[in-house]
């Protein structure tokens, strides 16, 4: 086979995965992306089409998947398998259980696609790396991934939060916005405060409940760097919650 005609298949094969990990993908961002021009990218969209790949166009916006349609496992190598290893040794070690036991489920369907040779290979890099035991891992919540779920879906949610003193707990009507791990190794939302009126930070290991609402709020405009930039002009670091 020509090297020429290697390089196409590769191309068809990482569109195809770019195609399945997001809603919508341009022609120009794809020939930017493989450094070649829009017109072989129409063409690689054409094969990929007479192949049986059902693949949606959008005029003036771009191509998507037919939803529902899943494409064969994707086949890692050796250096992504262990690199995938290696992150599993430091998400052990975070402090958020519900993110381990969700990391735990997808690692292991990963391992099932492996080659046997690279699963091998894989299963001696997780017996030589370790992580240092100042790292505590010590599970300080377990509720990363709920709030995750309704950052996503943009849905309220209302929790009783303990004050840094401990002396004091509030309920908050609270807007999911994002999520800053800090210096101290802790999970901390960021959230618009319905109390206050204004974004705020909250350790997700001073969150003592959390209860689920219908309520719906507009996806906020501010961008999390924006957030950042403004919370270090009062603070050398943001990693100083503000209740």
């Amino acid at each position: 086979m020509k090297d020429q005609d290697m390089k196409r298949i590769s191309r068809l094969t990482a569109i195809l995965t770019q195609l399945q990990t997001k809603q919508l993908i341009t022609s120009t961002s794809l020939a930017e992306k493989f450094g070649v021009s829009v017109r072989t990218i129409y063409r690689d969209i054409r094969a990929l089409e007479k192949a049986g790949v059902p693949i949606l166009t959008e005029e003036g916006k771009g191509y998507s998947l037919m939803e529902g349609y899943k494409i064969p496992p994707i086949m890692f190598s050796e250096s992504e398998a262990n690199a995938l290893i290696t992150v599993e040794q430091l998400v052990l070690k975070n402090r958020d259980s519900s993110l381990i036991k969700e990391y735990i489920k997808a690692i292991n369907k990963i391992k099932a696609v492996l080659r046997y040779s690279t699963r091998e290979k894989t299963e001696l890099i997780s017996k030589r790396v370790a992580v240092s035991p100042a790292i505590s891992g010590i599970n300080t919540s377990n509720s990363l991934m709920l709030i995750q779920n309704k950052l996503t879906n943009f849905q309220a949610l209302i929790i009783t939060y303990q004050s840094e003193d401990a002396n004091k707990t509030t309920e908050r009507l609270i807007e999911p916005f994002a999520l800053y791990y800090s210096l101290q190794e802790n999970w901390t939302l960021i959230a618009y405060c319905r109390l206050r009126k204004d974004y705020r930070m909250f350790r997700l290991d001073r969150i003592l409940k959390i209860d689920q609402t219908q309520l719906k709020f507009t996806p906020h405009t501010l961008t999390v760097q924006e957030y950042l930039a403004e919370k270090e002009k009062k603070f050398k670091t943001p990693d100083i919650p503000v209740s």
